[in-house]
Order: structure tokens, then sequence, then C-alpha cells
């Protein structure tokens, strides 16, 4: 009798084999990677072969989700910041601002009022689940991100720079969400929370992130120079700096991914030689895609069909308030009165504005925070509610946004982003 866990191995390797030897064609399909690794994590799970058996007695151990997740979200926001040439002023991140102070509150609050008025939830309940729901993932989310450093796309830049930051910028809600179940009394606990939650764990995250980042860049300079570190082993400094900026952050109460992702920007600036965090992103990017098949397969195995049907009327509901009504108002709102940077100086095409709107993709930080949740407290009925909505929309969020990404992305090559980007490519001068 063979071992379940060599099947599992056998399987894992050949889907790994199927998707990088057919990656030229399922790229250019309706198609993205994670479906293939959610259908494949479903035939793994107790509806298919039964080969991966996460829960027992129907009860999901939410830590294992809750670590691995985390440790997926820190190496794709530190990603999405060695993506990032831009120098950090307010002109320059005028979308990402706009973004992130109001659309990232009215997906919240949009969420949070039709958790209290439509799903019977209190307002903790509600805010926590629009919390959870309204961080769009940067890790599903690389087939409209920035490509790689040279892509100056103000489209993709914004859904790169909003999914680095809004993971860890939804973090206060979800403190105040999980503080609001445990107690209804809002003064007892509001002040704490602003100060140290709000204020606080931000700034932290911040001076972290940009104190850890160029004092690991420093070391590195100046051992470089005595001796030169292994080509092989030094793919791993981008490893341990996300590891060190995290930990350290977290130590001192600040927010962890907000440091990593800062970190990535500051170590894209801290080289005069490009090649380096070019090779970095290079080494992360590898080690992205593989965490998310693992990631996305583990959602898969963890699916059962009664409460997805249970609660399926309340997340359709969400799902179609969150993906074609909050979102692109939202989006529409933040982006009054914005244009392109220089030279352009001229406003959004409307089609950048919809896509902008539509791919607000649902994924492995929302998994994230919910598994957090779990940890903190959430439970029972009303943890069953929230964590099958966010079970589903995510799943939904995988497959829509999965198979309109490639032809939606194509037609925006074809008919805006020529237009929108016709004169010379800003470089980071300009912006000053």
């Amino acid at each position: 009798m063979v071992d379940i866990y060599i099947i599992d191995l056998f399987i894992i390797g050949s889907l790994l084999l199927f998707v990088t030897l057919l990656s030229g064609w399922i790229s250019r399909l309706p198609l993205s990677f994670a479906i293939i690794y959610l259908m494949v994590g479903i035939l793994l799970g107790p509806y298919g072969f039964g080969l991966i058996q996460l829960r027992r007695d129907e009860v999901f151990n939410a830590e294992i989700l809750e670590r691995l997740t985390e440790f997926v979200v820190i190496i794709s926001v530190f990603s999405c910041g060695l993506k990032i040439i831009r120098p950090l002023n307010f002109r320059a991140w005028n979308i990402t601002t706009r973004l992130i102070v109001f659309l990232m509150p009215i997906s919240i609050f949009g969420l949070a009022v039709a958790g209290k008025f439509f799903l019977g939830m209190d307002w903790g309940e509600a805010i926590l689940l629009g919390a959870i729901l309204a961080p769009t993932d940067p890790v599903l989310a690389s087939e409209v991100q920035l490509t790689d450093t040279s892509d100056r796309d103000e489209l993709r830049f914004g859904l790169t720079s909003e999914g680095g930051l809004n993971d860890a910028l939804a973090f206060p809600f979800v403190y105040f969400g999980i503080y609001a179940l445990k107690d209804n009394n809002w003064k007892s606990w509001f002040q704490y929370w602003v100060f140290v939650d709000l204020i606080w764990a931000i700034v932290v995250g911040l001076v972290m992130g940009f104190i850890v980042a160029k004092a690991i860049v420093w070391v590195d300079k100046k051992i470089q120079k005595i001796r030169r570190v292994d080509s092989i082993m030094e793919d791993f400094l981008a490893l341990g700096t996300i590891l060190l900026t995290y930990s350290l952050t977290e130590i001192v109460n600040g927010y962890g991914f907000l440091a990593v992702f800062i970190a990535g920007l500051v170590v894209q600036r801290s080289y005069r030689n490009s090649e380096k965090p070019l090779a970095q992103l290079e080494f992360i990017e590898r080690l992205e895609k593989l965490l998310e098949v693992g990631t996305i397969l583990i959602l898969g195995t963890i699916l059962l069909v009664q409460p997805m049907l249970n609660y399926a009327t309340q997340s359709l509901l969400v799902i179609v308030l969150l993906f074609l009504i909050i979102r692109p108002i939202g989006v529409w709102i933040s982006t009054i009165g914005g244009h392109l940077q220089k030279p352009y100086r001229r406003a959004w095409y409307p089609g950048t504005r919809l896509l902008l709107g539509w791919f607000g993709i649902r994924g492995v930080g929302s998994l994230y925070y919910l598994s957090y949740a779990f940890g903190k407290g959430l439970e029972g009925e009303i943890g069953e509610q929230v964590s099958w909505i966010t079970y589903t929309t995510i799943v939904v969020s995988v497959l829509v946004h999965g198979i309109s990404a490639t032809p939606l992305m194509n037609w925006y090559e074809r008919n805006v982003s020529h237009r929108q980007n016709a004169s010379p490519p800003a470089t980071i001068d300009e912006f000053e």
C-alpha cells in the first residue's frame, strides 16, 4: 500500500510540471493559474480523492492557514515594494493615496452596512467582515500588477501599490472588529485602539521598515567590499530582510506587513547597481509563485459544499455588492479630479478607472485576516457566517477575476494603455 503522502507528492509534482510546461499557453487563455490550483485542491480534498485531510470532524485548524498565509503575504508585499521605482512623495503616489485614504474606508464601511442591515450582524461583526474582505490581494493579482521595474503603467502601479499597502492598513479595522466582538462598550477600548492600533502600529511599521532595511543594506555593502558573498547564497539576502523586518516590527507592536512593503521600496532604492534588487525580485517572485500553489491548494481542500450552500444567499449578496457596486463606485469617487503624472497632466481614461474598479481581487490576504480573527476570538455561529462568506467570495474572485484578467488586460493594452502613455515614460526626476 503506497503512503498517501507519497501520492500527494506525486500529484503536486505533476501539477507543477504541468503548469510550468504549459505556462506559455495558459498565460494566453482566459484562465489563471490559481483556478487550476483551486480545482486540483478540491480534487485532493474530501470531495475528490481525499488525499489531503486538513479537517477533522468538520473542524479546521485555522492556525495552519494563518501561518501559511502570513508568510505568503509578507513575501508578496516585499515583492510589490521591489517592483516600484517612484520617489516617496505625494505627487508620485497620488493614485495610491486616493485608493488607501478613500477607497479602503468606503469598502469597509459599505460591507459593514451590508452586514448590519442585510446579514443581521452587530456593528462589530459587520466591521470585521468588511475589514477581512476590503484588502485587495497582492498574491493572486500578478496578471494585473507591474510586470517589472521598468513598467510605468499607471493602472498597474495603482493596483500593485494598493495591494502592497492595504493588506497592512486594513489591520486597524480588523482589531476594531475583534474588540467590538468581545466588548460592545466602545468607550472602554476605543482610545487604546486609536493610539496603539491606529497611530502607533502604523508609524512603527513605517519607521521599522526603513531602518531595518537600511541597516541590512549597509551591512551587506560593507561585507561585500571585504569579500564577495557566494552568488548562490546571495538570493537569501532578500528572504533574510523580509523575516528580520517583519519579526522586529512585530516585536515592538508595529504592522509587519507595512514594514516589509517599505523595506522592499528601500532595498530597491539603496543599490546603485540595479541588477541586485532585480535579482532579489526574481528570487522572491519564484518563491511567491510556489507559495501560491500551496495556499490555493489548501483553500480547495477545506471547502465544504453544505456550509457554502447554507450561506450562499448571503455570500452572493456580499459578492454582488463588493464587486459590482461598492468597489467600482468607491474607485470612481476616489479618482475624482485625479490625473496622470507628469508629463501627461491629463485625466484618467474612463476605461482605466473601470478596470481599476473591477480588479479588486480577493485572496490570500483575506484568508490571513479570517484565520487571524479565529485565533483572537471569532467563533460560533458568527464565525461560521463570516468564514463561509469569506471563502465563497475568494473562490468567486479566483474564478471571475482569473477568467477576465487576460482578455481585459489585452483590451487595455490595445485600446487604452498606448494612448494613455503616449508621451515618453516619466522618469523619477520628472516627478520631483
